[in-house]
Parts: structure tokens; sequence; C-alpha cells
């Protein structure tokens, strides 16, 4: 409990910072998209970056993560396919599949995983399995479904390559693939520019709640419950039943994928659709309040399994 609740203050605390940076307009009227400018393009995928250049890819190929992605694709499919018969856009439907099923593995995960589940390195997969394929796959679907030109075929095949996050996270995989060490003088400025993405994405967080609404009341009010729905009860429980029922896990293993699974939506979710400019308030909106809803969720499957 002291790990869920120690994760969160911290958190907590950066966006309240950040709800007061914006209500003093201490940044101008430019500085949630400075910030936001800043974790997409630059502290993103340098973070990414030294995180995956330095992984183990082995961890990648486990019945843990298979649990953890069949979980993803089941709560994120069904916000999918809800979309699709609602007619709530591609763009939208992209962001609300992916607070419905994309965790907060890095800030939030890091701390929970050390303090409840006794080892950091077993959140290492499921942040993995996100950058290196949900994060390009959906960042392309949103590059792809916008407004303008789109190019030749050939132009579409490469714009994962044209996209900061993807490409942060594609050579940090190479690089860790190929068994290279980056030299010192290199990965150090990368490291402290990537220590920056985290901050800056919370700050932008906080920043846009500032004269926004309450959550769940404006017009994304149902998609916004049914990706908390899904990413707060929906994506646990099926972790729950693959793991336990499918793939006979039990004890410490299964605590930790039901754990992972129960974590919140991601604040960097918020990052990507201010970005591209599209269903910003939901993000905004599913990401507080899954955040808020996991509290007793994870305190509760902490206590029942732990």
């Amino acid at each position: 409990m002291q790990g869920v609740l120690s994760g969160f203050a911290v958190i907590a605390v950066v966006i309240g910072v950040g709800y007061v940076l914006g209500r003093r307009g201490s940044l101008g009227d430019q500085g949630r998209e400075v910030l936001t400018g800043l974790a997409f393009t630059v502290a993103g995928p340098a973070l990414l970056f030294t995180t995956l250049a330095r992984a183990d890819l082995a961890v990648l190929f486990s019945s843990r993560l298979l649990v953890t992605a069949l979980s993803t694709a089941a709560a994120s499919g069904v916000f999918v396919a809800v979309g699709s018969l609602c007619r709530w856009g591609v763009g939208r439907t992209t962001i609300g599949a992916l607070c419905s099923g994309y965790v907060n593995s890095g800030n939030l995960g890091i701390p929970i995983a050390a303090y409840v589940l006794g080892d950091a390195s077993l959140v290492a997969p499921v942040l993995l399995f996100q950058v290196v394929l949900v994060t390009p796959v959906a960042l392309t679907v949103l590059d792809l479904s916008g407004t303008g030109e789109k190019g030749t075929v050939w132009r579409r095949l490469l714009t994962p390559l044209r996209n900061p996050i993807a490409v942060g996270s594609l050579t940090g995989v190479l690089v860790s693939a190929a068994g290279r060490q980056v030299p010192g003088p290199v990965m150090a400025p990368l490291t402290l520019i990537g220590n920056m993405s985290v901050p800056a994405a919370l700050l932008a967080f906080g920043m846009s709640l500032h004269g926004s609404a309450l959550p769940g009341r404006g017009r994304d009010r149902n998609p916004v419950l049914l990706s908390v729905a899904l990413k707060s009860v929906g994506q646990p429980a099926v972790a729950w039943a693959l793991a336990w029922g499918v793939f006979g896990l039990h004890g410490a293993p299964l605590l930790d994928v039901v754990v992972t699974s129960a974590l919140p939506a991601a604040q960097n979710l918020f990052t990507y659709a201010s970005r591209y400019r599209v269903a910003e308030a939901l993000a905004r909106e599913s990401v507080l309040l899954s955040t808020v809803v996991s509290v007793p969720v994870l305190v509760g499957v902490a206590a029942v399994l732990g």
C-alpha cells in the first residue's frame, strides 16, 4: 500500500504545480503547448531511447507479457468496437482506445512495482510492449487519419519513421538488439534531456486542468466513462482471468500481471492528444478519473492477491 500511495503522491504534487502555473499564467498563453512539444518531440524520444537501449529484450517473451498484451487488446478492442458503432471518429476512438488499455508503466508503474511487487524491473516488459508496439501503431493511425494530403503509398508506409516517439523507441530497440553500448558522452546528454519528459508531461497536464469542466460531464461523457471502466475494471479483470484460468499463474506472478494491468491510463496519452489536437478533453478526463479510481482498485488487488 505504501508504494501505491507514494507513487500517486508524487504525481499529484507535480500535476498540482502545473495547475498553479496554469492558473497564474506563469508560462504565458503558449506555455502548455511548449511543454507538450518538448515532451513529444525532444524529451520523450530521448527517454525512450536511453531506456530501451539498455533494456533486456528477452523479457518481451514471457507468459506474463502475453497476458498483458491480450488484456490490453481486449480493453482497447471493446472501445474501438463501441467507437465505431457510435461513429466517434478515428482520432477520437484511437485516443479512447489508448486510454482504455495503455497503462502508466513509467512514473507510476515503477514505484508501485518496487514497493508493492518488490521488484521495479517487473514493469519493464509492459513498458517495452507499449513503446515498441502499441505507441508506434497508435501514432501511425493518428498520423494517417489527419486532415489534408496523405501523400503517396510509400510516404504512408514511412509514417512511423517521421514520428519522434516511434523513432526514439525503434532506435533504442535496434541498439539493444545489436548488443551495443552507447558511448558515455552521447548517453549522458540524452539521459539529461530524457529526464525532462515526465515532469514536462505532468506539468502540461496540470495546466490543462485550469478552467476545465469537471470530468465526465461534457460532450465526451460517454467515451470517458467507457474508457475509465475498461481501464480500471475491465483490463485487470481480463488479466486475472487469463493469468489464472488460461496460463495457470498463481502467487507473485499472478499479482504482478493484475497490478500492472490495474495501473491507470498514462499521462503521456494527453500529450499525444494535444500534439495531434484530437480528443484532448477525452484524454485529460480519462487519465484523471482512471488515476483516481485506480487507487482503491490497486489497494484492493494488493490486499486480495498479495
